[in-house]
């Protein structure tokens, strides 16, 4: 690569590690850090019973942002962050801190930093501590086999931010250490959200119920130094028992029931302390239950004027309630894009997701060694192709420090 490549190639990095150091320098995320330590492997994009992986396809905050500017208005996002004009972010107090950060990573750093790390058992591996320590990981995915207990696990957060805070390690600020608690029977932590997000649906008052989740899964997470959920899920699932459904992870088959009860599960949940994240943008809940994307190719033949005004319509709640994170699906959406997954298209997760829609948070993508990214090389390539298309974090969830190391040397 040529040198003004290389040049241009480590800017724009390190633009998008401002929003993702963002993300963390609020006073919130500061919160995260002091407030608490914290088997049957399935697809990520089923993320069902047992799984070990993340749910398909798959923070912090208070009841007031901790980022608004003085008067109560929320700060622009600066112009090099390449958004839309006007889009403002929640969190763009923490701003300068990320600018102050920059100049002291190294070219490593930077692209660790845009890397979700996975581990086998339950014990972290040496070479993942030393990546944490060395500034070379943005965070860390929990699956259950690495959960023993929950004593268990918070004593493995308190050694993840020992790590994290060690002197070889100039990115001063804590890991996201995440995980799919969406409630139900997808859960790899035991504690609340004891209900899945049909059940919250279906409950007498749904309203209350959502902010009575969202509230105990944050307080638990919290409670244990795990910082961010990889929920709510925002699909509208079509018909009864298809793959979204299956395992009652859809709110409703109504958009604006699952755009009211995601948003006050998220806003519960970020009131505690706990980063949410939306997902899968654009949406699956047309995917029938052979559509998993965890293990093949998945194309969605769905009109855009369907997609937007019923998949992409509970993200601008989602969005207007100052979300942190949003996951993008693996799935071709043909009236959009007929070549590209949504995590590797451009024109999703920038021209939809950013642009259309006004996203300003950190987007992530879905588990990096899915099936339906067979066609797409290795790890290394799908990397590289996921940062080029616009995606802050990628999600090595394979349970294999080596994966993570592939993809930091990709990039």
């Amino acid at each position: 690569m040529r040198r003004t490549r290389l040049v241009a190639f480590l800017t724009g990095m390190a633009v998008t590690l401002v929003a993702i150091v963002v993300l963390l320098s609020t006073g919130i995320a500061g919160r995260l850090l002091s407030g608490g330590a914290s088997g049957q492997r399935s697809a990520a994009g089923s993320g069902g019973p047992g799984s070990g992986r993340p749910g398909s396809g798959q923070g912090s905050g208070s009841g007031t942002s901790a980022a608004s500017a003085p008067g109560g208005k929320f700060a622009a996002v600066p112009p090099s962050l390449g958004l839309r004009p006007g889009t403002v972010s929640p969190n763009a107090a923490g701003y300068p801190a990320a600018e102050a950060a920059l100049p002291k990573l190294d070219a490593y750093q930077l692209a660790g930093q845009r890397v979700i790390w996975s581990y086998p058992g339950l014990t972290p591996p040496a070479t993942l501590l030393w990546a944490i320590s060395h500034g070379r990981a943005a965070g860390v995915i929990f699956f259950k086999d690495n959960v023993g207990s929950n004593a268990h696990i918070a004593a493995v957060v308190k050694q993840l931010q020992a790590a994290d805070a060690a002197a070889t390690n100039p990115v001063r600020l804590p890991l996201l250490l995440m995980t799919d608690q969406e409630g139900g029977l997808v859960r790899r932590l035991s504690g609340p959200p004891d209900l899945s997000a049909k059940q919250i649906g279906e409950s007498a008052t749904p309203q209350n119920t959502a902010t009575k989740e969202g509230t105990l899964a944050g307080t638990f997470m919290h409670g244990l130094g795990v910082n961010v959920n990889l929920a709510p899920v925002l699909d509208v699932y079509r018909t009864p028992g298809n793959f979204i459904d299956e395992f009652g992870r859809s709110f409703s088959n109504k958009p604006g029931v699952v755009s009211k009860l995601g948003r006050l599960f998220l806003t519960a949940m970020q009131a505690k302390g706990v980063a949410a994240t939306v997902k899968h943008f654009p949406g699956l809940g047309a995917a029938t239950r052979s559509q998993n994307t965890d293990e093949r190719p998945v194309t969605l033949n769905v009109p855009l004027t369907q997609l937007r005004a019923i998949d992409e319509a509970p993200y601008k709640g989602a969005i207007a309630a100052n979300v942190k994170l949003a996951m993008v699906s693996w799935a071709v959406y043909p009236a959009l894009d007929k070549k590209f997954p949504a995590g590797l298209s451009r024109t999703i997760v920038l021209g939809e997701l950013r642009n259309r829609l006004g996203f300003a948070g950190v987007t992530i993508t879905d588990a990096l060694e899915a099936g339906a990214l067979k066609n797409f090389g290795s790890t290394a390539n799908r990397a590289v192709l996921a940062t080029n298309a616009g995606m802050d974090l990628v999600l090595c969830s394979g349970e294999n420090p080596s994966e993570g190391s592939a993809a930091m040397h990709a990039l």
